[in-house]
Protein backbone atom coordinates (compact mmCIF):
# COMPACT_ATOMS: atom_id res chain seq x y z
CA UNK A 1 0.00 0.00 0.00
CA UNK A 2 1.10 4.09 -0.68
CA UNK A 3 1.67 6.01 2.29
CA UNK A 4 -0.38 8.39 3.21
CA UNK A 5 0.82 11.86 2.48
CA UNK A 6 -1.21 14.32 4.89
CA UNK A 7 -0.69 18.73 3.86
CA UNK A 8 0.31 19.69 7.14
CA UNK A 9 2.22 22.88 8.15
CA UNK A 10 4.72 21.49 8.79
CA UNK A 11 6.73 20.76 5.62
CA UNK A 12 9.12 18.34 7.55
CA UNK A 13 5.82 16.23 8.03
CA UNK A 14 6.97 12.16 8.26
CA UNK A 15 5.31 9.86 5.94
CA UNK A 16 2.66 8.01 7.67
CA UNK A 17 1.99 4.42 6.73
CA UNK A 18 -1.53 2.79 6.47
CA UNK A 19 0.15 0.27 9.38
CA UNK A 20 0.65 2.98 11.37
CA UNK A 21 -2.74 4.13 11.52
CA UNK A 22 -4.03 1.35 12.15
CA UNK A 23 -1.71 1.09 15.34
CA UNK A 24 -2.86 4.32 16.39
CA UNK A 25 -6.35 3.31 16.27
CA UNK A 26 -6.04 0.41 17.78
CA UNK A 27 -4.93 2.46 21.12
CA UNK A 28 -8.23 4.73 20.80
CA UNK A 29 -10.69 3.90 22.42
CA UNK A 30 -13.45 5.78 19.77
CA UNK A 31 -11.68 4.61 16.93
CA UNK A 32 -10.30 6.47 14.06
CA UNK A 33 -11.89 8.26 11.22
CA UNK A 34 -10.75 9.08 7.82
CA UNK A 35 -12.72 10.90 5.02
CA UNK A 36 -13.86 6.92 3.89
CA UNK A 37 -15.85 6.56 7.12
CA UNK A 38 -19.33 7.86 6.97
CA UNK A 39 -19.28 9.44 10.17
CA UNK A 40 -16.06 11.62 8.77
CA UNK A 41 -18.10 14.62 7.29
CA UNK A 42 -19.92 15.31 10.81
CA UNK A 43 -17.45 14.67 12.39
CA UNK A 44 -15.31 17.67 11.09
CA UNK A 45 -18.03 20.06 11.30
CA UNK A 46 -18.22 22.71 13.62
CA UNK A 47 -19.85 25.83 14.77
CA UNK A 48 -18.62 28.63 13.04
CA UNK A 49 -20.10 27.57 9.14
CA UNK A 50 -17.28 29.21 7.40
CA UNK A 51 -14.89 26.17 8.48
CA UNK A 52 -14.70 23.75 6.02
CA UNK A 53 -11.50 21.93 6.88
CA UNK A 54 -10.50 18.21 5.94
CA UNK A 55 -8.21 17.08 8.56
CA UNK A 56 -7.06 13.60 7.63
CA UNK A 57 -7.55 11.47 10.86
CA UNK A 58 -9.56 12.02 13.59
CA UNK A 59 -9.11 10.28 16.59
CA UNK A 60 -12.46 9.82 18.96
CA UNK A 61 -10.94 10.40 22.34
CA UNK A 62 -12.80 8.99 25.18
CA UNK A 63 -9.85 9.01 27.94
CA UNK A 64 -6.69 10.30 28.80
CA UNK A 65 -4.82 7.84 27.48
CA UNK A 66 -7.03 8.12 24.08
CA UNK A 67 -5.62 11.35 24.19
CA UNK A 68 -1.75 10.44 25.16
CA UNK A 69 -1.77 8.23 22.33
CA UNK A 70 -2.96 11.17 19.85
CA UNK A 71 -0.40 13.34 20.78
CA UNK A 72 2.55 10.62 20.72
CA UNK A 73 1.37 9.81 17.26
CA UNK A 74 1.45 13.65 16.37
CA UNK A 75 4.49 14.59 18.17
CA UNK A 76 6.15 10.92 15.92
CA UNK A 77 5.06 12.09 12.82
CA UNK A 78 5.19 15.78 13.38
CA UNK A 79 1.59 16.12 12.32
CA UNK A 80 -0.69 19.53 12.72
CA UNK A 81 -2.56 18.30 15.36
CA UNK A 82 -6.16 20.05 16.51
CA UNK A 83 -8.15 19.72 19.49
CA UNK A 84 -11.68 19.91 19.72
CA UNK A 85 -14.04 20.36 22.89
CA UNK A 86 -16.84 22.11 21.77
CA UNK A 87 -15.85 22.89 18.46
CA UNK A 88 -16.67 26.56 19.16
CA UNK A 89 -14.25 28.89 18.82
CA UNK A 90 -14.48 31.99 15.62
CA UNK A 91 -10.75 30.83 14.41
CA UNK A 92 -12.11 27.11 13.73
CA UNK A 93 -8.77 25.99 15.70
CA UNK A 94 -10.46 22.74 16.45
CA UNK A 95 -9.86 21.69 12.99
CA UNK A 96 -6.48 20.29 11.13
CA UNK A 97 -6.53 20.90 7.48
CA UNK A 98 -4.52 17.61 6.39
CA UNK A 99 -3.71 17.11 10.05
CA UNK A 100 -4.99 15.31 12.92
CA UNK A 101 -7.86 16.08 14.81
CA UNK A 102 -8.38 14.70 18.85
CA UNK A 103 -12.00 15.02 19.16
CA UNK A 104 -12.86 15.06 22.86
CA UNK A 105 -16.59 15.45 22.23
CA UNK A 106 -17.49 12.55 23.52
CA UNK A 107 -15.58 13.25 27.42
CA UNK A 108 -18.62 15.23 28.84
CA UNK A 109 -19.06 14.10 32.35
CA UNK A 110 -19.55 16.66 35.01
CA UNK A 111 -19.41 15.12 38.89
CA UNK A 112 -20.64 17.65 41.14
CA UNK A 113 -18.67 16.96 44.90
CA UNK A 114 -21.73 19.23 47.07
CA UNK A 115 -20.08 19.22 50.39
CA UNK A 116 -16.51 20.73 48.71
CA UNK A 117 -18.60 23.11 45.85
CA UNK A 118 -16.19 21.50 43.31
CA UNK A 119 -16.99 20.26 39.97
CA UNK A 120 -14.49 18.20 38.49
CA UNK A 121 -15.19 18.59 33.94
CA UNK A 122 -14.36 16.23 31.35
CA UNK A 123 -12.69 18.44 28.33
CA UNK A 124 -15.65 17.36 25.90
CA UNK A 125 -18.15 19.10 28.09
CA UNK A 126 -20.40 21.78 26.74
CA UNK A 127 -22.02 25.01 29.26
CA UNK A 128 -25.31 23.07 28.89
CA UNK A 129 -24.13 19.93 30.60
CA UNK A 130 -22.18 22.05 33.23
CA UNK A 131 -25.03 24.12 34.58
CA UNK A 132 -27.40 21.60 34.24
CA UNK A 133 -25.55 19.56 36.86
CA UNK A 134 -24.40 22.68 39.33
CA UNK A 135 -28.10 23.86 39.05
CA UNK A 136 -29.02 20.57 40.69
CA UNK A 137 -27.64 21.49 43.64
CA UNK A 138 -28.18 25.35 43.55
CA UNK A 139 -24.39 25.98 42.24
CA UNK A 140 -22.96 27.73 39.47
CA UNK A 141 -19.49 28.56 38.51
CA UNK A 142 -19.02 31.84 35.85
CA UNK A 143 -18.97 30.82 32.46
CA UNK A 144 -20.03 32.24 29.52
CA UNK A 145 -23.12 33.01 28.05
CA UNK A 146 -24.05 30.40 25.15
CA UNK A 147 -25.08 26.10 26.63
CA UNK A 148 -23.60 25.09 23.49
CA UNK A 149 -20.04 27.08 23.72
CA UNK A 150 -17.39 24.28 25.51
CA UNK A 151 -16.07 24.45 28.67
CA UNK A 152 -12.22 23.99 27.59
CA UNK A 153 -11.86 26.51 24.84
CA UNK A 154 -13.50 28.87 27.04
CA UNK A 155 -11.95 28.49 30.05
CA UNK A 156 -8.18 28.14 28.44
CA UNK A 157 -8.95 31.87 26.84
CA UNK A 158 -9.91 33.32 30.34
CA UNK A 159 -13.84 32.81 30.41
CA UNK A 160 -16.09 35.64 31.20
CA UNK A 161 -20.39 35.72 31.62
CA UNK A 162 -23.16 36.70 34.02
CA UNK A 163 -21.33 35.65 36.84
CA UNK A 164 -18.00 37.84 36.79
CA UNK A 165 -18.52 40.43 38.38
CA UNK A 166 -19.21 38.51 41.35
CA UNK A 167 -17.13 35.63 41.26
CA UNK A 168 -14.59 36.36 38.66
CA UNK A 169 -13.41 34.52 35.63
CA UNK A 170 -13.56 30.85 34.95
CA UNK A 171 -9.98 30.97 35.20
CA UNK A 172 -10.31 32.60 38.45
CA UNK A 173 -12.16 29.66 39.64
CA UNK A 174 -9.93 26.84 38.11
CA UNK A 175 -8.46 24.84 41.10
CA UNK A 176 -6.91 22.54 38.69
CA UNK A 177 -6.78 20.67 35.41
CA UNK A 178 -5.39 17.43 33.79
CA UNK A 179 -3.06 18.11 30.92
CA UNK A 180 -1.64 15.78 28.62
CA UNK A 181 1.94 17.78 27.32
CA UNK A 182 3.48 17.60 24.55
CA UNK A 183 6.11 14.60 25.86
CA UNK A 184 2.58 12.64 26.46
CA UNK A 185 2.89 12.95 29.94
CA UNK A 186 -0.17 13.13 31.72
CA UNK A 187 0.48 15.76 34.60
CA UNK A 188 -1.88 17.69 36.76
CA UNK A 189 -1.20 20.90 37.13
CA UNK A 190 -2.85 23.30 40.13
CA UNK A 191 -1.69 26.04 42.59
CA UNK A 192 0.83 23.58 44.24
CA UNK A 193 1.64 20.89 40.86
CA UNK A 194 3.53 22.69 38.05
CA UNK A 195 2.31 26.42 39.12
CA UNK A 196 4.29 27.66 36.49
CA UNK A 197 1.65 25.64 34.11
CA UNK A 198 -1.02 26.32 35.99
CA UNK A 199 -0.27 29.73 35.62
CA UNK A 200 0.10 29.49 31.68
CA UNK A 201 -3.39 27.60 31.25
CA UNK A 202 -5.29 30.22 32.84
CA UNK A 203 -5.65 32.29 29.82
CA UNK A 204 -2.65 30.80 27.84
CA UNK A 205 -5.03 28.84 25.36
CA UNK A 206 -4.63 25.72 24.16
CA UNK A 207 -0.64 26.71 23.76
CA UNK A 208 0.80 24.48 26.61
CA UNK A 209 -1.06 20.73 25.50
CA UNK A 210 -4.30 19.17 25.36
CA UNK A 211 -6.41 19.40 29.17
CA UNK A 212 -8.08 16.09 29.63
CA UNK A 213 -10.27 17.38 32.65
CA UNK A 214 -11.06 20.20 34.85
CA UNK A 215 -11.63 21.06 38.63
CA UNK A 216 -13.32 24.17 39.22
CA UNK A 217 -15.07 25.81 42.00
CA UNK A 218 -18.73 26.45 42.38
CA UNK A 219 -20.45 28.72 44.42
CA UNK A 220 -24.69 29.64 45.34
CA UNK A 221 -26.31 30.77 42.42
CA UNK A 222 -29.96 30.23 41.93
CA UNK A 223 -31.58 28.08 40.87
CA UNK A 224 -33.85 31.01 40.06
CA UNK A 225 -32.52 34.98 39.29
CA UNK A 226 -33.95 37.87 38.86
CA UNK A 227 -33.00 38.36 34.61
CA UNK A 228 -34.21 38.88 31.43
CA UNK A 229 -34.36 41.67 28.69
CA UNK A 230 -35.11 45.61 28.33
CA UNK A 231 -35.77 46.84 24.58
CA UNK A 232 -35.07 50.29 23.60
CA UNK A 233 -35.63 51.91 20.30
CA UNK A 234 -32.45 52.42 18.74
CA UNK A 235 -33.28 55.97 18.52
CA UNK A 236 -32.60 56.55 21.75
CA UNK A 237 -29.83 54.78 21.17
CA UNK A 238 -26.97 57.42 22.60
CA UNK A 239 -29.42 58.85 25.48
CA UNK A 240 -29.71 55.04 26.73
CA UNK A 241 -26.22 53.69 26.52
CA UNK A 242 -24.69 56.66 28.34
CA UNK A 243 -27.54 56.22 31.42
CA UNK A 244 -26.33 52.59 30.76
CA UNK A 245 -22.51 53.43 31.34
CA UNK A 246 -23.48 55.53 34.24
CA UNK A 247 -25.22 53.21 35.76
CA UNK A 248 -22.84 50.40 35.46
CA UNK A 249 -19.89 52.74 37.44
CA UNK A 250 -22.24 52.28 41.01
CA UNK A 251 -24.05 48.67 40.28
CA UNK A 252 -23.37 46.20 42.83
CA UNK A 253 -20.91 42.96 41.60
CA UNK A 254 -24.13 40.89 41.91
CA UNK A 255 -25.85 42.92 38.98
CA UNK A 256 -24.74 42.63 35.14
CA UNK A 257 -26.37 44.52 32.26
CA UNK A 258 -24.79 44.34 29.27
CA UNK A 259 -25.73 46.10 25.58
CA UNK A 260 -26.32 44.86 22.27
CA UNK A 261 -27.33 46.98 19.15
CA UNK A 262 -29.12 44.51 16.61
CA UNK A 263 -32.52 44.22 14.38
CA UNK A 264 -35.19 42.87 16.69
CA UNK A 265 -36.10 39.10 16.32
CA UNK A 266 -39.67 38.41 16.27
CA UNK A 267 -39.73 37.89 20.28
CA UNK A 268 -43.19 38.01 21.81
CA UNK A 269 -43.05 40.85 24.58
CA UNK A 270 -41.70 42.76 21.42
CA UNK A 271 -44.71 45.09 19.34
CA UNK A 272 -44.75 43.54 15.72
CA UNK A 273 -43.64 47.56 14.95
CA UNK A 274 -40.33 47.05 16.02
CA UNK A 275 -39.81 43.20 14.76
CA UNK A 276 -37.25 43.67 12.04
CA UNK A 277 -35.64 47.28 13.16
CA UNK A 278 -32.85 48.49 14.91
CA UNK A 279 -33.12 48.26 18.83
CA UNK A 280 -31.10 48.46 21.77
CA UNK A 281 -31.39 45.36 24.19
CA UNK A 282 -29.95 45.29 27.60
CA UNK A 283 -29.81 42.00 28.91
CA UNK A 284 -29.05 41.47 32.26
CA UNK A 285 -28.67 38.91 35.61
CA UNK A 286 -28.54 39.93 38.72
CA UNK A 287 -27.16 36.39 41.23
CA UNK A 288 -28.23 37.13 44.76
CA UNK A 289 -31.81 36.87 45.83
CA UNK A 290 -34.60 37.84 43.10
CA UNK A 291 -35.84 40.23 45.94
CA UNK A 292 -32.31 42.42 45.70
CA UNK A 293 -32.55 42.20 42.22
CA UNK A 294 -35.64 43.41 41.15
CA UNK A 295 -34.51 46.80 42.94
CA UNK A 296 -31.20 46.50 42.17
CA UNK A 297 -31.71 46.48 38.25
CA UNK A 298 -35.36 49.14 38.30
CA UNK A 299 -33.02 51.90 37.06
CA UNK A 300 -32.38 49.38 33.70
CA UNK A 301 -36.42 49.89 32.88
CA UNK A 302 -35.97 53.89 33.43
CA UNK A 303 -32.83 54.52 30.64
CA UNK A 304 -35.53 56.25 28.24
CA UNK A 305 -39.18 54.42 26.98
CA UNK A 306 -39.17 50.91 26.28
CA UNK A 307 -40.40 49.16 23.83
CA UNK A 308 -40.49 45.98 25.61
CA UNK A 309 -39.14 44.87 28.98
CA UNK A 310 -39.29 40.77 29.91
CA UNK A 311 -37.64 40.54 32.93
CA UNK A 312 -38.57 38.65 36.15
CA UNK A 313 -37.54 35.05 38.20
CA UNK A 314 -36.36 32.68 36.06
CA UNK A 315 -34.08 30.03 36.24
CA UNK A 316 -30.49 30.39 35.99
CA UNK A 317 -29.77 27.57 33.85
CA UNK A 318 -32.39 28.55 32.05
CA UNK A 319 -31.61 31.90 31.01
CA UNK A 320 -27.74 30.54 30.14
CA UNK A 321 -29.58 28.96 27.25
CA UNK A 322 -32.03 32.19 26.09
CA UNK A 323 -29.47 33.31 23.51
CA UNK A 324 -28.80 29.40 21.63
CA UNK A 325 -31.57 30.11 19.11
CA UNK A 326 -29.39 33.06 17.99
CA UNK A 327 -26.40 31.70 17.70
CA UNK A 328 -26.85 27.95 16.21
CA UNK A 329 -24.06 25.97 14.97
CA UNK A 330 -23.96 26.07 10.88
CA UNK A 331 -23.94 29.91 10.63
CA UNK A 332 -21.43 31.79 9.21
CA UNK A 333 -19.48 34.20 11.37
CA UNK A 334 -16.78 36.43 11.17
CA UNK A 335 -15.83 38.43 14.82
CA UNK A 336 -13.71 41.57 15.13
CA UNK A 337 -13.31 42.64 19.46
CA UNK A 338 -11.91 45.71 21.46
CA UNK A 339 -11.34 45.85 25.14
CA UNK A 340 -12.23 49.16 26.65
CA UNK A 341 -11.44 50.54 30.32
CA UNK A 342 -13.94 52.77 30.07
CA UNK A 343 -16.75 53.77 27.49
CA UNK A 344 -16.22 57.58 26.72
CA UNK A 345 -19.10 59.25 24.72
CA UNK A 346 -16.99 59.02 22.01
CA UNK A 347 -16.56 55.54 22.24
CA UNK A 348 -20.24 54.45 22.21
CA UNK A 349 -21.03 57.46 19.50
CA UNK A 350 -18.70 55.05 17.61
CA UNK A 351 -20.61 51.69 18.03
CA UNK A 352 -24.18 53.18 17.46
CA UNK A 353 -22.74 54.81 14.25
CA UNK A 354 -21.19 51.33 13.09
CA UNK A 355 -24.67 49.61 14.27
CA UNK A 356 -26.66 51.86 12.33
CA UNK A 357 -25.74 50.00 9.05
CA UNK A 358 -26.14 46.19 10.04
CA UNK A 359 -25.31 44.12 7.05
CA UNK A 360 -27.91 41.18 8.16
CA UNK A 361 -30.81 40.57 10.67
CA UNK A 362 -28.59 38.49 12.27
CA UNK A 363 -25.22 40.65 13.19
CA UNK A 364 -24.91 42.46 15.99
CA UNK A 365 -22.42 44.39 17.93
CA UNK A 366 -22.58 43.50 21.84
CA UNK A 367 -20.58 45.04 24.52
CA UNK A 368 -20.37 42.90 27.87
CA UNK A 369 -19.98 44.42 30.93
CA UNK A 370 -17.22 43.07 33.21
CA UNK A 371 -15.51 44.72 35.87
CA UNK A 372 -15.76 43.70 39.95
CA UNK A 373 -14.47 40.54 40.91
CA UNK A 374 -12.19 40.16 37.34
CA UNK A 375 -10.84 43.75 37.69
CA UNK A 376 -9.35 42.95 41.28
CA UNK A 377 -7.06 40.24 40.39
CA UNK A 378 -3.57 41.24 39.28
CA UNK A 379 -2.76 41.50 36.16
CA UNK A 380 0.18 38.86 36.53
CA UNK A 381 -1.74 36.46 38.70
CA UNK A 382 -2.87 34.38 35.65
CA UNK A 383 -2.14 34.80 31.89
CA UNK A 384 -5.00 36.39 30.93
CA UNK A 385 -3.50 40.12 31.25
CA UNK A 386 -6.72 42.07 30.58
CA UNK A 387 -7.89 43.19 33.86
CA UNK A 388 -8.60 46.33 32.87
CA UNK A 389 -11.23 45.41 30.32
CA UNK A 390 -14.10 46.85 32.06
CA UNK A 391 -15.82 46.26 28.64
CA UNK A 392 -15.42 44.07 25.82
CA UNK A 393 -17.14 44.55 22.93
CA UNK A 394 -17.44 41.36 20.24
CA UNK A 395 -18.77 42.75 16.75
CA UNK A 396 -20.70 39.94 15.86
CA UNK A 397 -21.03 39.21 12.10
CA UNK A 398 -23.21 36.64 11.29
CA UNK A 399 -24.83 35.11 7.83
CA UNK A 400 -25.95 32.15 5.68
CA UNK A 401 -25.42 32.94 2.24
CA UNK A 402 -21.94 32.61 0.95
CA UNK A 403 -22.04 35.65 -1.20
CA UNK A 404 -22.35 37.99 1.63
CA UNK A 405 -18.97 36.86 2.87
CA UNK A 406 -17.17 40.14 1.70
CA UNK A 407 -19.83 42.66 2.99
CA UNK A 408 -20.18 41.35 6.39
CA UNK A 409 -16.73 40.91 7.13
CA UNK A 410 -16.06 44.65 5.88
CA UNK A 411 -18.49 45.68 8.05
CA UNK A 412 -17.22 44.00 11.27
CA UNK A 413 -13.20 45.53 10.09
CA UNK A 414 -14.97 48.23 10.00
CA UNK A 415 -16.93 48.98 13.11
CA UNK A 416 -14.10 47.35 14.99
CA UNK A 417 -11.67 50.06 13.40
CA UNK A 418 -13.71 52.86 14.60
CA UNK A 419 -14.20 51.95 17.87
CA UNK A 420 -10.16 51.27 18.08
CA UNK A 421 -9.39 54.83 19.08
CA UNK A 422 -11.03 54.12 21.87
CA UNK A 423 -10.26 51.23 23.04
CA UNK A 424 -6.91 49.29 25.15
CA UNK A 425 -5.31 47.95 22.11
CA UNK A 426 -5.14 44.79 23.54
CA UNK A 427 -7.86 41.86 22.76
CA UNK A 428 -9.99 38.73 24.53
CA UNK A 429 -8.13 35.78 22.80
CA UNK A 430 -11.68 33.54 22.37
CA UNK A 431 -12.70 36.36 20.12
CA UNK A 432 -9.94 36.63 18.21
CA UNK A 433 -9.99 35.23 14.32
CA UNK A 434 -7.32 33.41 12.32
CA UNK A 435 -6.38 36.71 10.16
CA UNK A 436 -5.52 38.55 13.81
CA UNK A 437 -2.21 36.51 14.86
CA UNK A 438 -0.31 39.88 15.04
CA UNK A 439 -2.75 40.88 18.33
CA UNK A 440 -1.87 37.55 20.24
CA UNK A 441 0.86 39.29 21.60
CA UNK A 442 -0.70 42.75 22.64
CA UNK A 443 -3.61 40.84 24.02
CA UNK A 444 -1.23 39.21 26.60
CA UNK A 445 0.85 41.92 27.60
CA UNK A 446 3.53 42.16 29.91
CA UNK A 447 2.73 38.30 30.61
CA UNK A 448 3.79 37.65 27.69
CA UNK A 449 7.67 36.66 27.43
CA UNK A 450 6.84 34.06 30.83
CA UNK A 451 4.23 32.57 28.49
CA UNK A 452 7.28 32.38 25.82
CA UNK A 453 9.42 30.67 28.57
CA UNK A 454 6.87 28.26 29.96
CA UNK A 455 6.18 26.98 26.03
CA UNK A 456 9.68 26.65 25.57
CA UNK A 457 9.39 24.04 28.71
CA UNK A 458 6.56 22.03 27.94
CA UNK A 459 6.16 22.44 23.79
CA UNK A 460 9.98 23.39 22.67
CA UNK A 461 8.84 22.16 19.36
CA UNK A 462 5.70 24.11 19.03
CA UNK A 463 3.59 20.84 18.81
CA UNK A 464 0.20 22.94 19.82
CA UNK A 465 0.14 25.65 17.02
CA UNK A 466 -3.17 25.06 16.08
CA UNK A 467 -4.42 28.45 18.33
CA UNK A 468 -3.32 31.96 18.69
CA UNK A 469 0.07 30.68 18.72
CA UNK A 470 2.34 31.86 21.37
CA UNK A 471 6.00 30.13 19.90
CA UNK A 472 8.11 29.12 21.73
CA UNK A 473 11.24 31.83 23.39
CA UNK A 474 14.25 32.31 21.06
CA UNK A 475 17.13 30.19 22.36
CA UNK A 476 19.61 32.41 24.11
CA UNK A 477 21.93 34.04 21.63
CA UNK A 478 25.64 33.06 22.10
CA UNK A 479 28.63 35.44 21.71
CA UNK A 480 30.99 33.99 19.45
CA UNK A 481 34.66 34.34 20.63
CA UNK A 482 36.72 35.40 17.95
Amino acid sequence: MQSLTYLTLDKDVRQVQPQHVDAFAAQVSGGVLTAADAAYDEARRIWNGTIDRRPALIARCMNDSDVQAGVRFAAAHRMLVSVRGGGHHIAGNAVAEGGLMLDMSGMRTVDIDVAKRTARVAAGALLGDFDSAAQAHGLATPLGINSTTGVAGLTLGGGFGWLTRRYGMSIDNLLSATVVTADGALRVASATSQPDLFWALRGGGGNFGVVTSFEFQLHPVGPEVYSGLVVYSFAQARQVLRAWRDFNAEAPDELSVWAVLRKAPPLPFLPESVHGKEVVVLPLVYSGSVGEGERAAAPVMKFGDPVGVAVGPTPYAGFQTAFDPLLAAGGRNYWKSNNFSKMSDAALDAVISSAAFLPGPECEIFIAQLGGAMARVKPTATAFAGRDAHYIMNVHGRWSDPQDDDKVRAWARRAFEEAAPHATGSGYVNFLTEDEAERVSMSYGVNYERLQEIKKRFDPDNLFRMNLNIAPAAPPHRRVAI
